[in-house]
């Protein structure tokens, strides 16, 4: 249910930044959803047409990119994306590590006329 105050957001992002230049339209959201999210894709679309109805941002297109879980070993500083469930570094085998991608989430651009 998360995604629905997410698409709220952004939603309230684009409308604000196409307010900004004086957009009659918003043709387009372009999204960075890390894997790591949780945020389901077809969530945010039905919840942003829902929300979007009446405004300029109807009949936008989301579109997502969606990095990968990124990882590095704080023992050996090893940068690696693990196998499913094993977050283990693959060169020293030691189990501290720092995500650094993966968790993204953020309007990139928006696209307007």
């Amino acid at each position: 249910m998360h995604e629905f105050s997410i698409t709220q957001s952004i939603l309230s992002i684009a409308l604000e930044k196409a307010n900004t230049v004086k957009a009659s339209r918003v043709s387009q959201i372009n999204l960075v959803i890390g894997e790591l999210s949780g945020i389901v894709d077809e969530c945010v679309e039905f919840y942003f047409d829902f929300l979007s109805k009446d405004t300029i941002a109807a009949q936008a297109s989301l579109s997502f990119h969606h990095p990968p879980t990124r990882l590095r070993c704080r023992n050996c500083a090893a940068v690696f994306s693990p196998n499913n469930l094993n977050w283990v570094c693959p060169n020293c085998h030691g189990p501290k590590i720092e995500i650094l991608s993966g968790r993204e989430c953020y309007v990139e651009s928006i696209e307007v006329e």
